[in-house]
């Protein structure tokens, strides 16, 4: 049995492919922390190792001698300024410790999680793969971090150390969140959403996403990359849509981008007394102001990947909250 090590596998994506492995008969070791994340991922049918991506004598311990291919989707998503030191030793220092240990294990195939934050904030242009990694540059951490880990996997794979395979996926909704996007369902369930953003962006299924990555592995080759966008949508819109499926008033316009600035400086000053991750950061407000869009043509011809209609994403976020609990909305 062809035997994985997966990272991130207890985040929202993570889940999604552990399962998605699980079912095709993969052998999966999932990397973790603790005893109440090791319990969870034994009951989904993985295998578990103690290890840390700051810790490179436990990764090694966990591939082993015999791990065929390595998933690693582990990734520090915060938007706020005081957790950039930490976002960076997980997104950058973690992959580079990842990507020695998995030259040391010998191991086949390395398919990792980026983002469409990897290219940064492209505005006159549909994404595709060819693009520069502008991320690199930018002045928001999450982006060149993305950026920075993308480009230590392409060199490890370019310096024949093991295939490679990239996902750059955008904006998943889907059962199982809570942390992602599922936050907005949270704010305009509880009323405390203080406006629509003036952007747009692509929404992805999370079982998509996650069987491309599965279709990823497969697929032959190395070096390749793929964006994983979705249906196409204004912040505005999908607020609407998903306040109408929550029978919540929903805002008529967006929110003036100058307003939306300042409430988010003011935010970020409060954190800086309160220590606690400010509801609006000034990268939020950068990363939803713009207009994404995502051509998806490569993954869909070659990994099959396909985009669900919004409503059905929306429908199917709201489910899996509303079974978990957490919506006050019946």
């Amino acid at each position: 049995m062809v035997r994985v090590l997966l990272t991130g596998a207890g985040g929202f994506l993570g889940g999604h492919v552990l399962r998605q492995l699980v079912d095709q008969g993969v052998a999966v070791v999932a990397l973790c922390r603790d005893d109440a994340s090791e319990a969870r991922l034994r009951d989904l049918g993985a295998d578990t190792a103690r290890g840390d991506l700051a810790d490179g004598a436990s990764l090694a311990a966990a591939l082993g001698a015999n791990t065929d291919s390595i998933f690693h989707m582990a990734a520090d998503t915060s938007s706020w300024k005081l957790a950039n030191a930490a976002q960076t030793r997980t997104n950058v220092a973690g992959t580079a410790n990842l990507v020695a240990a998995a030259r040391d294990a010998g191991v086949r195939r390395f398919v990792h999680t980026s983002s469409v934050a990897a290219f940064g904030r492209v505005e006159h242009s549909a994404l595709f793969e060819a693009l520069p990694r502008l991320g690199i540059e930018s002045w928001i951490n999450y982006e060149r971090t993305k950026a920075a880990a993308e480009l230590i996997v392409r060199d490890a794979g370019r310096s024949g150390w093991f295939e490679t395979a990239i996902l750059n996926p955008s904006h998943i909704l889907g059962p199982g969140d809570r942390r992602g996007w599922a936050r907005l369902f949270l704010m305009i369930d509880s009323g405390k959403l203080p406006g629509a953003p003036p952007g747009a962006g692509a929404f992805a299924d999370v079982r998509e996403v996650a069987r491309a990555h599965v279709a990823a592995w497969r697929h032959p080759g190395n070096g390749e990359s793929w964006l994983l966008g979705g249906a196409q949508a204004t912040f505005l819109d999908l607020i609407g849509r998903i306040a109408a499926e929550l029978g919540r008033p929903a805002p008529k316009r967006a929110m003036p981008l100058g307003l939306l600035k300042a409430y988010a400086k003011l935010s970020e000053l409060a954190s800086y007394v309160t220590r606690r991750a400010p509801a609006l950061t000034p990268e939020a407000v950068a990363l939803t102001s713009h207009n994404l869009r995502v051509d998806c043509r490569k993954a869909e011809a070659q990994l099959d990947y396909r985009m669900p209609p919004l409503e059905i994403l929306i429908r199917d976020t709201i489910d899996g909250l509303r079974n978990e609990g957490l919506l006050q909305a019946r």
